[in-house]
């Protein structure tokens, strides 16, 4: 572990609480700015090692706040993380301020300010849903008491770790002290899918589309929408993305299968999971949630339901957020046809049978 508390000796003073995730420095002046304490869970995996050193680079807080990294994954992990400890020292980051890598949730969770929970128990051949359940309910039980005890009270987690939306809820409950707002599971992965291929169709740079929403669960009965998209002419200005479709068979038998097999699409294909697309995401969702929305624009966030869209209140569905001051809003009042309706509809069911089968387990012991 010398690699670890050598690079812990120089981390900066710590931030611990007060509206920090407001006051992250934008300022190129800004004498010694504090650190943000930022842990990241799964850390000795193939996502992880893809997103580690973006957050480092300043691709998610941008060019001038420096970062206090905490590396979370399980005991067996620690001799991989010394390789990726190693690595952060060869990059010189100059916004890293301080490293740890740990096996301990209180001690990756103190203080902490940002939580990107990569970290889940993976899927395995024959294993049922449910089982695939009680074993994440167990693990991110377990995570959010320390959170609840230990985190930095303006903490902001995003759960990327499969099944993400009830990992998320299974953590808000377990944080009971923590506001709602503070946690969120991540669909941006599949809002950029679905963005990319609206643009291929229309045959426009992916920057000329926005409003592409992603709603429901993070599995393969979400409902990708373009149906409030827009996209930009060369002067900027909107027009309808359904209009300029006007392709239901393609939206029915093509875009929409797609958008929601393209993970174990690139599985087949990789005989692995993404890692450089999803950490790609993961910054857009932080970014986005930290600097907040364009005017006019929203992005898909799965965050607590408040009712809206007929959602269950308190289910982790992906709705359309607008973001402002590290603040999110679900966007209301969108008109929803008969076919979104039934779209809806099966997604939030599953989010219904998840949570059922997940709090059973919540009173058990792993």
């Amino acid at each position: 572990m010398q690699a670890i508390n050598r690079i812990k000796s120089i981390t900066s003073h710590l931030v611990a609480g007060g509206d920090v995730w407001k006051r992250v420095n934008t300022s190129p002046d800004a004498l010694n700015p504090p650190p943000l304490n930022v842990c990241i869970t799964g850390a000795a995996g193939q996502l992880a090692y893809s997103l580690i050193f973006s957050v480092c680079a300043g691709r998610m807080f941008g060019p001038y706040q420096p970062v206090n990294l905490r590396l979370l994954d399980i005991p067996k992990m620690m001799d991989s993380m010394k390789g990726i400890l190693m690595e952060l020292e060869d990059c010189a980051f100059p916004l890293l301020s301080g490293v740890q890598a740990t096996a301990v949730p209180a001690e990756a969770f103190k203080d902490v300010n940002v939580v990107l929970m990569l970290g889940a128990f993976p899927r395995g051949p024959g294993m049922e849903r449910k089982d695939l359940l009680k074993l994440n309910t167990n693990i991110f039980k377990e995570q959010g008491q320390a959170l609840d005890q230990y985190a930095a009270r303006d903490v902001r987690v995003v759960v990327v770790g499969n099944p993400a939306n009830t990992n998320c809820l299974t953590l808000k409950t377990h944080a009971p002290s923590l506001p709602s707002h503070c946690f969120s599971a991540l669909t941006r992965l599949d809002q950029n899918r679905a963005v990319s291929y609206v643009a291929a169709k229309l045959h426009v740079p992916v920057t000329d589309v926005e409003n592409v929403i992603i709603w429901g669960n993070h599995s393969n009965t979400q409902y990708p929408d373009y149906a409030h998209a827009i996209v930009r002419d060369a002067k900027g200005a909107p027009s309808s993305v359904l209009q300029a479709i006007q392709d239901d068979d393609w939206q029915k038998k093509i875009f929409i299968p797609q958008v929601q097999q393209r993970g174990l699409e690139v599985i087949r294909q990789r005989k692995t999971g993404s890692a450089a697309s999803a950490a790609k995401a993961v910054v857009d969702h932080t970014h986005s949630w930290l600097f907040g929305t364009s005017s006019g624009e929203y992005v898909s966030m799965a965050v607590t339901s408040d009712g809206s869209y007929g959602v269950p209140s308190g289910l982790i569905c992906s709705f359309p957020v607008t973001c402002k001051g590290g603040e999110f809003n679900i966007v209301n009042n969108l008109p929803i046809d008969a076919f979104s309706r039934q779209m809806i509809d099966k997604t939030v069911q599953e989010l219904v049978e998840e949570r059922a089968i997940a709090s059973s387990y919540y009173s058990s012991r792993p």
